[in-house]
């Protein structure tokens, strides 16, 4: 189990943690700003104590504990001992809505759900929005069992048991819970180790929430297999972010590539043992612009390693190798424990250098959409590729470029218009911190392009000088023909800026 470099971890998240304890007991596993730092033998422990009282109150294998919390040291404790009793964990998206968390409280079919004080006015408007019937245990400092609880015993857990369950937010129609295995969750954390070369000396930093998957299993299960550490924050603060990496010798971070803009806009710089110390900066979740990735670097000298991942897939599918190897800027780079192909229409692997849709095969690959055989069905193909709704073309070397989403596609007049191109364009001009490109139904192409920008503080540029920008680098045909500065563009839970809500918010001011 504790080979990384030649194939998936062995075993449960269970036999992981107790393994880690055994071998590393009083090394740090968890480090809170703001709270007292967890050991590993700490961590297990307190693990094994919430998987007994959950079992103690009649909760078998497979059964959905449903956990309501932001990042923090009960939202680790509570993460780990629902998985360490092979309890079905649904981890809520905290910023999804009342709807949508209703949803997924009642479609997760959770018998408990664990809520913390913070999140009890959300947990009471979810319950008002659908009937939940699972029963609320309260998470302060400590969690508020029944008096009369007592521990029970656990069953015996396996590879193939349910691990994790997680909704995706969905464009359209409901969200879908990802239901992974504990063979594919670990899966997930051991190609972010491989393609990282991660060890027990690294610590990461976890600035994203672990309710979505990249915060999950990037910097809380990788460093689970690989035997390092992480600081946990609540959320992302640029004012704090460097002085955390210097306080707590963080070694790598994982982040959003909004993120990079903003620490790229911000005032602050590490100092120089900070930067030495930092092996890597992680981009992942969407496409990161090349001018931002090339500024970052040559500003603060740290290489960002842009990524790929998916709900789907427990995180990564592609990355680029770390220095000395070879990056190529602008791709999300190439598989590593796992196969990506490009699929033609005819859902057969395409040629190099072909657009298709990339697809992914592998252990970290979800078990099913829960309760839902039929999105599940049309997801995978026949000889078992994920489907992954990405459009993209892989050169010769096998790193993948990714075109654009299948459902953000805009098509102007019959023709395809990747919106990552407008972005780029737009991430150019030094007073762009956030941009997308967006469609807008139009009578006379079908749809026409649109765009958002977010502007640095104290920025003096217009909109209308951003057209021109446009129009000199893209032609006319592909320029925006409106661009909206808004004061923050809508977001998911992992900072990926959402483009189908876009049209909705500016729809006045079109």
């Amino acid at each position: 189990m504790t080979t990384l470099a030649t194939s998936p971890p062995d075993g449960t998240v269970r036999d992981w943690l107790d393994l880690r304890a055994k071998e590393q007991g009083t090394d740090p596993s968890h480090i809170f700003p703001d709270a007292p730092t967890l050991h590993w033998a700490e961590l297990r422990a307190e693990a094994v104590e919430i998987a007994a009282r959950l079992a103690g109150l009649g909760l078998q294998k497979g059964d959905c504990v449903a956990v309501m919390l932001p990042n923090s040291r009960q939202g680790i404790l509570c993460l780990f001992g629902a998985l360490y009793g092979g309890f079905r964990t649904a981890l809520i998206n905290l910023v999804a809505g009342a709807e949508a968390i209703g949803y997924a409280l009642t479609h997760s079919e959770a018998k408990i759900v664990l809520v913390g004080t913070a999140q009890a006015s959300l947990f009471e408007m979810a319950t008002q929005a659908h009937q939940v019937t699972a029963r609320t245990l309260t998470v302060g400092e400590q969690i508020d069992w029944p008096d009369a609880a007592m521990p029970g015993s656990l069953d015996e857990l396996g590879p193939q048991d349910p691990s994790i369950l997680m909704y995706t937010s969905g464009t359209t129609g409901r969200p879908k819970g990802v239901l992974h295995t504990h063979a594919s969750l670990l899966a997930g954390g051991w190609t972010t180790a491989l393609a990282h070369r991660l060890s027990a000396e690294d610590r990461a930093l976890c600035v994203l929430p672990i309710y979505h998957i990249n915060g999950l299993c990037v910097t809380v299960i990788g460093p689970l297999v690989s035997g390092g550490s992480a600081v946990v924050c609540e959320k992302f603060s640029s004012s704090r972010f460097w002085s955390i990496c210097k306080q707590y010798q963080v070694t790598w971070f994982s982040v959003v590539p909004t993120v990079i803009s903003h620490l790229l806009h911000g005032v602050a710089d590490p100092d120089a043992d900070t930067r030495s110390r930092i092996r890597f900066g992680r981009s992942a979740s969407s496409a990161l612009a090349i001018e931002t990735q090339m500024a970052f670097q040559t500003r603060f000298g740290i290489p960002i390693i842009e990524t790929m991942g998916l709900t789907e897939t427990a995180a990564q599918i592609l990355s680029n190798p770390l220095p000395p190897g070879v990056r190529k800027i602008g791709s999300p780079g190439k598989a590593f424990g796992n196969e990506v192909v490009i699929l033609s229409n005819d859902l057969k692997p395409a040629p190099p250098d072909t657009e298709g849709e990339i697809a992914v095969r592998g252990p970290n690959v979800m078990a099913c959409y829960f309760r839902n055989p039929e999105a599940t069905a049309a997801t995978f193909t026949d000889d078992g590729w994920l489907r992954t709704g990405d459009l993209g073309r892989m050169d010769e070397d096998g790193y993948v470029f990714v075109t654009g989403r299948l459902k953000e596609l805009i098509i102007k007049g019959g023709e395809n218009i990747a919106p990552r191109e407008v972005d780029e364009v737009l991430y150019g001009h030094p007073d762009v911190v956030e941009a997308a490109a967006f469609a807008r139904p139009c009578v006379r192409y079908g749809e026409r392009v649109e765009a958002a920008v977010k502007l640095r503080d104290h920025a003096t540029v217009r909109s209308e000088d951003l057209m021109l920008l446009c129009q000199r680098k893209l032609g006319e045909f592909k320029c925006p023909s409106v661009i909206h500065i808004l004061d923050e563009l809508p977001k998911g839970p992992s900072g990926k800026i959402q483009r189908l809500k876009l049209a909705e918010e500016t729809q006045v001011k079109a």
